[in-house]
């Protein structure tokens, strides 16, 4: 046995990065446990380990890929702590831990605030308390909205205030944290000619995806906070490529599904249902996990699509997971400023940095490896075709939650494999090879450099 001593010494040469990984991991064991509670189940339901874990994890990474029916297996207060476990995972498990220790009156030390920095992919310690407490605030703000909005819309369909009111929070928190999971057994198909409920969704969806530090950048523009020139509020580099790469990846998505289905699934539609058939996946497919139809209805060609749109994921420091959008925006601008010749990546009258370029293609090429290696293997183990196993790897890397219907009917290891993809995506390719790089070296030497032929 390791004795307290080694134990001690072991934890001391942990980074920040380290100990998230393992709160992370707490999480899951946790809600597992929780999940696993009979208190929490409808009568006569039994929930086996593996698919108790996996509850749990699609919830702490907020993918919304299920092995279940949750409103078949959980009672009222199992929905309940659902919702709760969504939003750990969601907010992150470093914002609520600050919350709580500001509200009991404690001070937040030196490692705490390095953790809260890895998490939110921080370049600074300044101001990170104050940011977690506004990103608490903010978020817990949209949910009660919407919440409050779809509680009272809910009354057209639900018998009783109770019903629909819970109907309304678990929908707003699910659509906020992009979770994914629903508790009417068939997502929002059942609201699939409610466009207000639709609306509301795709708005609770973006707000989640599009980045905390872009939301706390408009609320300090709303207050007047911001520095202004020229009669303009100036935003930060990471708002502008962050909140453009997302609205036109919504756009183009929306466009191409259109495109692609026009004389197929929507060959039949009218102009309102094409346009938002083609909008809400396009928007879920950020990282929301939640439907208005069944994707598997979709030719091969817009399922690709959509898992291509899984893959890129959501933004950086949000609810969502994959490579983020300001690792695809900065791919794209390289190779566009090398096609025209310049020897630096510029862009809003700004230039990036180089170790920023060349960490966008380290985490491009370790999750199309990742991914790819994942689509082999489960090819092979799983009875299901190659396109239902790339969107499903897809969505659980992408933390998304759409499925062609296979979730269940994967084996333990299946379901063990997605489940690393779902927690993979959660906590950043970056930080999954931070955990298994060794420690930081210089090198005490160099050979002559030599140029390689490439391409």
């Amino acid at each position: 046995m390791i004795s307290m001593y080694k134990m001690k010494h072991l934890t001391k040469q942990w980074t920040a990065i380290h100990h998230i990984v393992i709160y992370y991991l707490l999480a899951v064991i946790i809600g597992t446990i929780i999940v696993s509670l009979p208190i929490f189940h409808r009568p006569g339901v039994e929930l086996s380990f593996i698919d108790a874990m996996f509850t749990a994890v699609t919830s702490i990474s907020v993918t919304g890929l299920t092995v279940i029916t949750i409103s078949d297996v959980f009672n009222p207060a199992g929905q309940i702590a659902i919702a709760v476990i969504l939003h750990l995972g969601g907010i992150g498990i470093m914002a609520m831990g600050t919350f709580i220790w500001v509200v009991l009156g404690k001070k937040i030390g030196i490692r705490s605030r390095k953790m809260i920095m890895v998490e939110q992919n921080s370049k600074t310690l300044s101001g990170l308390v104050k940011l977690m407490l506004e990103i608490f605030k903010l978020i817990l703000l949209i949910e009660l909205i919407g919440a409050a909005i779809l509680s009272i819309h809910f009354l057209n369909y639900y018998d009783s205030v109770g019903e629909a009111v819970l109907h309304g929070l678990f929908g707003a928190v699910s659509a906020t944290t992009n979770g994914g999971l629903d508790i009417t057994g068939a997502s929002l198909i059942p609201f699939a000619d409610d466009y207000f409920v639709q609306f509301i969704n795709i708005i609770l969806i973006v707000l989640g995806a599009i980045g905390f530090p872009v939301l706390v950048e408009v609320q300090e523009v709303l207050k007047g906070r911001t520095q202004v020139i020229n009669d303009r509020h100036k935003f930060s580099l990471f708002t502008k490529i962050t909140t453009v790469t997302f609205f036109w990846l919504v756009v183009i998505g929306t466009l191409l599904i259109f495109l692609l289905e026009k004389d197929a699934f929507f060959a039949d539609k009218t102009w309102h249902e094409t346009f938002f058939y083609s909008l809400f996946q396009s928007v879920t497919s950020r990282s929301g996990g939640l439907a208005t139809m069944d994707v598997s209805e979709f030719s091969v060609a817009t399922l690709f699509l959509i898992s291509a749109l899984m893959f890129i994921g959501a933004s950086p420091s949000s609810v969502g997971g994959g490579i983020r959008t300001t690792t695809f925006a900065i791919m794209l601008l390289t190779i566009w400023n090398y096609a025209k010749g310049n020897s630096s990546v510029k862009v809003f009258g700004r230039e990036i940095h180089q170790e920023d370029t060349l960490r966008s293609f380290i985490v491009i090429t370790t999750a199309l490896m990742l991914c790819g290696g994942s689509i082999i293997v489960l090819n092979t183990t799983e009875p299901f075709s190659l396109m239902e196993i790339i969107f499903e790897v897809s969505s659980a890397f992408g933390t998304t939650g759409l499925s062609m219907g296979i979730t269940s009917e994967l084996s333990t290891f299946g379901k063990s494999l997605i489940m690393c993809l779902m927690f993979i995506g959660r906590i950043g390719v970056f930080t999954f090879l931070f955990i298994i790089r060794g420690d930081d070296t210089k090198d005490r030497f160099h050979y002559p450099t030599e140029r390689v032929i490439i391409g």
